[in-house]
């Protein structure tokens, strides 16, 4: 269950972050943390990652609008970081970075249904995704694709 001050918190975060030029990716509360962490979730409005001088840089004003929101009456940690890597594959530069990866891609075939496609990315094109499936590359249409994700490597391998 969300915490509920969690939709507060969202809002004065998009607000300090909006205010300095980043995006907002998400807010999280973590309460079973001693003390409790605010997580919050920044990238550059290109959306590439931030780094530390610019995750300190939007730390003061948030703490500030917090602290004057007077939304935690309880000790707690402000934490500033970005997203880092999705499993899901979304631009160009995740397919360039994540080349010779496991990936598995849902995609829909010709009738029209939805098809799980697991292999080894080998690229994407203008026109389609390709996979290597046990040593065979596989065409995938864009058009076709629904979503291309990062295979984690179960422990029973």
């Amino acid at each position: 269950m969300p915490h509920p001050l969690l939709p507060d918190l969202e809002r004065l975060a998009q607000a300090a972050v909006v205010a300095t030029g980043f995006e907002l990716k998400g807010v999280h509360v973590f309460t079973h943390r001693i003390p409790m962490t605010v997580q919050v979730l920044v990238q550059r409005a290109d959306g590439s990652d931030i780094n530390l001088d610019e995750c300190a840089s939007l730390s003061a004003p948030l703490a500030e609008a917090i602290e004057a929101a007077e939304l935690l009456g309880d000790a707690y940690v402000l934490e500033i970081s970005s997203p880092g890597v999705s499993d899901e594959l979304r631009d160009d530069r995740d397919f360039r970075s994540f080349r010779g990866f496991p990936v598995v891609v849902l995609c829909r075939d010709n009738q029209g249904l939805d098809v799980r496609r697991e292999g080894l990315l080998l690229e994407r094109d203008a026109t389609d995704v390709h996979i290597n499936i046990r040593g065979r590359t596989q065409r995938i249409p864009r058009d076709s694709v629904i979503s291309v994700c990062l295979v984690t490597p179960s422990e029973s391998d």
